[in-house]
């Protein structure tokens, strides 16, 4: 039997506590061991109860989320997942990543009973996911960077596109990686991070913000250019077109409806290596789960190369291990270097 993963619910509303405490009650692995209304109340009883994950509300009276965080990571730092509703506190979740927050979920706001458990089996998939993060690996104060490396005259190589996929220490990951690529980087890179809707195109703006490169949430049709880093929004699956003219757009889109995630790093792949072919290179980073596993053999099948991110700088080392375990990686390495590896294939 695995050991019960021990959760402390934080939330100002009663019904909220309630839901939650219900939703992940449906996981025999999981005991809510105790809620609390708000930050203050929170910290005493992580002191109390030693719970192995929190889920946390933001915006609380007395105490809120952030403050609970960035207090409770200075004394004993553990898993959180926040659990919010964007257009209540799309700002405040991206700073909570940035606090040690490691995933987080949209709020169930209406009653209805499909929707919650919808959100229910997400819930205790993260919660068991969070339970077993590397806390330690979580990049911290991406501000803080690293220079970007100063490189004269880049051409492209081998490749004409770099593709991402990433899920749990995404945020923080890609707010290290993304910095250091330097402005002249002579192809485009798409990306797909598994986010609730809502919060992608913030995302995209904050790490614009930080980056030489152009950073963007990807539009309908946008042309997929050197020099601009493409993050598909959450809620629609990211491709690729060839126009007549030779030049590559984005689409949109809903379908496929039977993937795990939408966005998926397997749809985003898969079009990357029937649009371009051998000329790819696709890197499967830290995250829950095996998305991109299928995409990376596509890539590898069209001639493509794939990077994993070794398990050693992962936060969750799921997706990496897929495709390492399916033979599918011509490199594994940690996140420090995966900029330098990129720059080297050009």
């Amino acid at each position: 039997m695995d050991q019960v993963i021990r959760v402390l619910v934080v939330d100002d509303s009663a019904y909220v506590r309630k839901v939650i405490k219900q939703m992940l009650s449906r996981s025999p692995l999981i005991e809510v061991v105790g809620v609390a209304r708000d930050g203050k109340e929170a910290l005493d009883l992580v002191e109390q109860l030693k719970p192995d994950v929190v889920t946390l509300d933001l915006i609380m009276p007395n105490m809120n989320g952030i403050e609970f965080l960035r207090e409770q990571m200075l004394r004993r730092p553990l898993p959180v997942i926040i659990v919010s509703i964007a257009s209540e506190s799309g700002e405040t979740a991206l700073e909570a990543l940035d606090a040690g927050a490691v995933e987080f979920v949209q709020k169930p706001t209406a009653l209805a009973t499909e929707k919650v458990f919808e959100i229910s089996d997400e819930l205790i998939q993260k919660v068991k996911a969070a339970a077993n993060v590397k806390l330690s690996n979580l990049p911290t104060n991406p501000n803080s960077q690293v220079k970007s490396p100063v490189v004269h005259q880049i051409r492209s190589g081998i490749i004409d596109i770099v593709v991402m996929g990433i899920s749990t220490g995404g945020p923080q990951a890609l707010s290290f990686l993304i910095p250091q690529l330097p402005e002249n980087f002579p192809i485009p890179v798409a990306i797909v991070l598994h986010m609730p809707v809502g919060y992608t195109e913030m995302y995209a703006k904050r790490l614009n913000e930080i980056s030489p490169l152009k950073v963007v949430e990807a539009k309908e049709k946008d042309p997929v250019i050197p020099g601009t880093v493409l993050i598909a929004p959450a809620g629609r699956h990211l491709s690729f077109m060839r126009q007549s003219d030779g030049v590559v757009i984005t689409h949109l889109d809903a379908r496929p409806f039977d993937t795990l995630h939408r966005p998926s790093v397997d749809v985003l792949f898969q079009s990357a290596a029937e649009v371009f072919a051998d000329r790819v290179l696709g890197v499967i980073m830290t995250g829950m789960g095996s998305d991109g596993k299928q995409g990376a053999a596509w890539i590898k099948s069209h001639g493509g190369l794939i990077f994993t991110e070794a398990e050693e700088s992962c936060v969750v080392y799921g997706m990496p291990r897929s495709v390492e375990e399916a033979g599918l990686s011509d490199k594994s390495i940690p996140l420090s270097q995966i900029t330098a590896a990129i720059m080297e294939v050009l």
